[in-house]
């Protein structure tokens, strides 16, 4: 009887209950990890402080180092001033932005605080996911899975730094000269919570996007789709990609943006391909070794 089968059997003398059970407990402690990593960016606020090294002559002081502390602030809290840094770092001059809506700077403040809380907690929402489904992986499926985790918050970093650096400025100056060619009759100003929450929207949309060829990496690697089934459909990936590029655009840059991110994610799916040619290429090897083993 091989470790499979025990494994198999062990899982199948479990009631469904069970199951349900450990997925509550799995998500609880997800769900308790985003409220408290959501109300520490939500209500408290971060400033450095400098700590001083006393000096012995002439009562002279010498820095020594900047210290980060949190102090309790719903109104300069770390959402707040990570908004204040988007809007000093990602307007244009020349727009403005304005409250449309009372609550504009609360659900602002909210957004920011959902995306921080997220992208904080993903090891531990990582790890949770993997405590669940580890029991019924194969050996070879649970070495992938960790190998996979590192690169995957690395590429949803990388996408969101991507839309941070690029796609937003890009997309707000476009905007800019569309308002400054209507003339001086047309304002160029922006609500506060449909800026920060297409900020937001876009950050989350292409660190997404970016974990394409680590997807089309795991699925050649634990055989479910053959490396040349990719290289073979590039058209397909291609067109794909730019349906997603559509979908994740704002829309209103008359194609600019929708094309920089559908050429983007058309050479993330080729890395992909590539990627999933030398993994399937490692599962060979690995199995000659097991056969010779044999």
């Amino acid at each position: 009887m091989t470790e499979r089968t025990r494994e198999v059997e062990k899982l199948e003398e479990r009631p469904l209950i069970e199951h349900l059970r450990e997925l509550a407990y799995r998500l609880r402690r997800i769900l308790i990890a985003l409220a408290i990593t959501f109300m520490i960016y939500f209500m408290l606020g971060l400033e450095l402080v400098r700590v001083y090294l006393p000096y012995p002559f002439f009562g002279l002081k010498y820095v020594l180092a900047e210290v980060p502390v949190l102090y309790p602030s719903l109104f300069d809290s770390i959402s707040v001033q990570l908004t204040q840094l988007f809007i000093y770092n990602e307007l244009p001059k020349g727009v403005k932005l304005i409250i449309i809506n009372l609550f504009d700077p609360l659900f602002a403040s909210f957004y920011i605080s959902l995306y921080l809380a997220i992208f904080t907690t993903i090891p531990i929402i990582v790890r949770e996911i993997w405590a669940f489904v580890a029991p019924g992986l194969y050996e070879h499926e649970k070495k992938l899975f960790k190998s996979i985790i590192f690169p995957a918050f690395l590429l949803f970093a990388l996408g969101s730094a991507f839309a941070y650096f690029l796609l937003i400025p890009l997309m707000l100056r476009i905007i800019l000269l569309y308002a400054t060619a209507l003339g001086s009759a047309v304002e160029p100003t922006l609500g506060l919570r449909s800026f920060v929450s297409t900020v937001m929207t876009l950050l989350i949309a292409t660190g997404l996007s970016f974990e394409l060829p680590l997807i089309m990496g795991g699925l050649t690697g634990v055989g479910v789709v053959k490396s040349i089934t990719w290289l073979k459909n590039w058209r397909w990936g291609v067109l794909v990609s730019f349906i997603i590029a559509w979908i994740i655009s704002p829309g209103t840059t008359g194609g600019i943006i929708e094309t920089v991110i559908g050429i983007t994610l058309s050479t993330l799916y080729f890395i992909g391909a590539l990627i999933s040619k030398f993994m399937e290429k490692g599962r060979k090897k690995e199995s000659q070794k097991t056969l010779e083993r044999i």
